[in-house]
C-alpha cells in the first residue's frame, strides 16, 4: 500500500489551523519539530487536564486529501492545514491501516500508526457543520471518525510534499483503529 505527501504543516502555536510549509522535519520520539504538539507526553490540551503525563500517542496528525474533496461536495470548502494536520496525504488508506502499522515517508521518517484522531467541536468554530461530515453513524449505529490518524516517529527525517508514502502492517493478527 502506497500514497504521496501532498502537504505538510506545523505551527508553534496552538491554533485550530497550520500553515503549510515547505518542509517538516520529525524528530524521533517527539513529533514534528518547532510544532505544539511534540513531545514525549500529551500535549493536546484536554488530555493535559487530564492526566500530564501520558505517552504523546498523537506526535503526528496525518489526513487523507480525498476527504476535502468528499467534504467539499456537501458544501464545506477544506484546504491542507485547515483540519490542524501535520501531514497531508493521497492515495493512501489511513483510515482502514492496523494499529502499529510502519509509513516509511521519503527518504528516512518512519512514523507508527496509533490511532484515529477524535474530532472535536473546534471543527463547527472553523466551519458550522463540519464535525457532522467528519464524524458519523455507520449502518450499525458505530461512530465512523474520518478526520485522519495519529501516529508517532520512530525513525525521523525531513517531509516534503510530492514524498513517497510506504505502508508496513504489522505482523499478527491486525487490530482496528480506535480514537486515541
Amino acid at each position: 500500500m502506497s500514497g504521496t505527501v501532498t502537504a505538510v504543516s506545523s505551527n508553534g502555536a496552538y491554533s485550530f489551523t497550520k500553515p503549510n510549509r515547505d518542509s517538516v522535519r520529525l524528530l524521533t520520539g517527539l513529533g514534528v519539530e518547532g510544532d505544539v504538539h511534540a513531545g514525549v507526553t500529551v500535549k493536546h490540551r484536554s488530555r493535559v487536564a487530564q492526566d500530564p503525563t501520558q505517552p504523546n500517542l498523537r506526535q503526528v496528525h496525518l489526513i487523507h486529501e480525498e476527504l476535502f474533496a468528499e467534504v467539499g461536495e456537501e458544501g464545506f470548502p477544506v484546504a491542507a492545514g485547515e483540519l490542524g494536520e501535520n501531514i497531508t496525504t493521497r492515495g493512501i488508506d489511513l483510515l482502514g491501516l492496523p494499529v502499529g502499522t510502519l509509513l516509511r515517508i521519503g527518504d528516512e521518517a518512519v512514523l507508527e500508526v496509533t490511532g484515529l484522531r477524535n474530532p472535536c467541536r473546534q471543527i463547527d468554530a472553523f466551519q458550522d457543520g463540519l464535525l457532522k461530515q467528519v464524524v458519523g453513524r455507520d449502518e450499525a449505529g458505530n461512530i465512523v471518525r474520518k478526520a485522519g490518524i495519529m501516529s508517532i516517529v520512530r525513525e525521523g527525517g525531513t517531509v516534503r510534499p510530492g514524498d513517497a508514502i510506504e505502508a508496513e502492517l504489522p505482523e499478527g493478527p491486525h487490530r482496528a483503529l480506535e480514537r486515541v
